[in-house]
């Protein structure tokens, strides 16, 4: 049986385990990234395992997050990783500089490496043909310190694309029409594959858009060959000596194959709440739209701004609503105005923003008051936006450039002529915003004082006992768990202060009801914990005495991070148990014996329910010591 590309990245990383499909293995990590939002903790739990400095190939931190210095606490947190890149050997790219994803796809991605991220998105890199996952930042800080990645062997699922786009229907549709075929946990435990003749007529940008909102679906990752397009844009960025081709064997058998001809796909948008609520354009054209927004590290290549500034124009964005740009990275934008492509932006009326995250992670830009907001981005979780009850949709920027002409959700086949587009064989490249890497035992790590030192916990005792904190339903993501938002991003350098925040959207009185109980346990439905690698959302839980989650399935990062910091995650041994337990009742759990199986008592109603912990003896360790930490501590001693 022939090898699929994943298999072959696999092998040639194993450093622990079998590949066989559901068993533990673990990765040899070539690169690493975080960003600033994550990055802060990650470097805390770094630094606190004690070694001198990165044993991986290369690792960067890119600051593109809290990007708005209203105050210190931001502007501290850059200077704390500038201080630590310099310390450690670390590339440290500046604030403006741009996207993580976008400016590591354009500078630094090489087929066949692994990448580990601190950021969810990290698969983008999955389309210039390697191996990218995002993690906790804990797990990027051991990768790191030279620590195998640990996960479980997964599926790989091949996508077979044949045909060719047609004119307004772009990558983005591509991975709504993917979404809407397997759904946002259809993805767990699987790599997303793609092969077949469709590929060659996708540029590298197209499926980084591709990879990146391959996330979405729950994978593991996503990742395309590395072809002669592949080698095109490697030799566009100055780096075709880095190129080498890969490819499945022919005889390939995939765990599933999903057939998508790529002349079919059409315009489609996904609705609001979730990214797979997914519809075609021509059953929602005529709603009224109050705000479009392009960029984020979805669509914000030079291709999708060039197909953006070339359908605005000589035209004026309509009057009832605002557009927003933002480049995914500085190289991008500078390309863009060089050519002259940015004028019409500018003359159309669009808002230019700086080459950041922005509006994607909830700093600024917050819609009004119930709006219709028509984004390029990957989530559309409810108060993502800043606007609780905004209704955002997800759409191509083709898409978005249509609804921003008309002032309504509209075909962007209804535009015209499609405009042809030229990239360029040589980009104008400038790395001046990234700091090389230096190794210096005796730089200065400067710490302001909105970083807290990394909270301590114990090893997990013999019994756990305690009360239901909170009962939530299917999909709750990790930002219902711990929102973000720039009042809320702002400290999370700060364990205590940010904790305070805990479930705020979904009850105002959480935090004080689990630090009046002393902590106690959550109960949740499927797919709890979907959405992005913020370790945030299962530390702050773990500082305010959170025991266990209790769901019927969990989402692959966070499922990662609960057991990082030592808070058991267990599954219902029988799914329909969820409605046996409610919030308040108090319960008791013997912890001893980590066995696959264990019993709940729930005392409230002198009952008793089955529950799963499937760890492996690994992760069983963590959960004794109380999180991962403590176990790389010890290795170093």
């Amino acid at each position: 049986m022939g090898k699929s590309i994943t298999e072959k990245i696999f092998e040639k990383h194993l450093a622990d385990g079998k590949m066989n499909t559901g068993e533990e293995i673990g990765l040899k990590i070539d690169h690493t990234l975080t960003q600033d939002s994550t990055g802060t903790m990650a470097y805390l739990e770094f630094e606190a395992i004690g070694i001198s400095q990165v044993k991986t190939q290369l690792s960067l931190s890119f600051v593109d997050h809290n990007m708005l210095q209203n105050d210190f606490r931001n502007a501290d947190d850059h200077r704390y990783l500038q201080s630590v890149a310099a310390k450690y050997g670390i590339v440290f790219s500046r604030p403006g500089n741009g996207i993580c994803h976008q400016l590591y796809l354009e500078r630094f991605a090489q087929p066949g490496l692994t990448l580990l991220g601190s950021d969810s998105h990290t698969p983008t890199a999955g389309g210039m043909g390697m191996i990218a996952i995002g993690a906790g930042g804990l797990d990027v800080a051991a990768a790191m310190a030279g620590e195998p990645f640990y996960l479980e062997m997964p599926n790989v699922y091949g996508i077979n694309l044949t045909g060719k786009l047609s004119p307004f229907v772009s990558a983005k549709d591509v991975i709504l029409e993917v979404l809407r075929k397997i759904t946002v946990k259809g993805g767990v435990n699987k790599v997303l594959e793609y092969f077949g003749p469709g590929v060659k007529t996708l540029s590298v940008p197209e499926r980084g858009t591709i990879t990146n909102m391959g996330t979405e679906t729950g994978a593991t990752t996503s990742i395309f060959p590395s072809d002669e397009a592949t080698r095109q844009f490697l030799a566009s960025q100055g780096r075709e000596n880095q190129w080498s081709e890969l490819k499945a064997d022919e005889n390939t058998q995939y765990s599933e194959v999903l057939d998508i001809d790529l002349a079919k796909v059409e315009p489609l948008l996904a609705m609001p709440h979730s990214p797979d609520n997914v519809k075609p354009i021509s059953e929602l054209e005529g709603i009224p739209v109050d705000q479009v927004c392009i960029g984020s590290c979805t669509n914000s290549s030079l291709r999708d701004l060039k197909i953006v500034s070339a359908l605005l124009k000589g035209r004026k964005v309509h009057e009832n609503l605002s557009l927003t740009v933002s480049a995914g990275s500085r190289q991008a934008m500078e390309n863009l105005a060089v050519t002259g492509e940015l004028e019409p932006l500018i003359q159309s009326g669009a808002r230019i923003l700086e080459n950041s995250c922005g509006p994607c992670i909830g700093i600024g830009q917050a819609p009004t008051t119930g709006a219709v907001s028509l984004r390029t981005f990957n989530r559309n979780f409810k108060g993502r936006s800043g606007t609780q009850d905004a209704k955002v949709y997800l759409v191509s920027p083709e898409t978005a450039v249509a609804a921003a002409l008309t002032g309504k959700i509209t075909d962007p086949r209804k535009l015209g002529v499609f405009p042809e587009i030229a990239m360029p064989e040589k980009f104008i490249l400038s790395d001046a915003m990234f700091i090389p890497a230096t190794v210096d035992p005796n730089a200065k790590v400067i710490m302001g004082p909105n970083i807290a030192p990394l909270p301590q916990f114990q090893p997990t005792p013999a019994q756990l006992n305690g009360e239901v904190l909170l009962k939530v339903g299917d999909n709750i993501t990790t930002d219902d768990i711990l929102p973000g938002g720039t009042d809320i991003m702002s400290l999370r350098s700060n364990i205590p202060e940010i904790s305070k925040y805990i479930f705020c959207r979904i009850d105002a009185n959480f935090y004080q009801r689990a630090t009046q109980k002393h902590g106690g346990f959550i109960v949740g439905a499927e797919n709890y914990g979907q959405g992005s690698s913020r370790e945030h959302a299962a530390l702050a839980p773990k500082y305010i005495g959170v025991k266990a989650v209790i769901a019927k399935s969990f989402a692959r990062i966070h499922m990662a991070n609960l057991i990082n910091f030592g808070i058991l995650p267990l599954t219902f041994a029988a799914k329909q148990d969820y409605d046996n337990i409610d919030q308040g009742d108090m319960l008791e759990l013997e912890t001893n014996q980590l066995a696959e199986n264990l019993t709940l008592k729930n005392k409230t109603k002198n009952t008793e329910i089955k529950v799963n912990l499937n760890l492996s003896n690994q992760e069983k360790e963590q959960i004794k010591a109380g999180g991962k930490l403590s176990v790389i501590k010890a290795k170093q001693k």
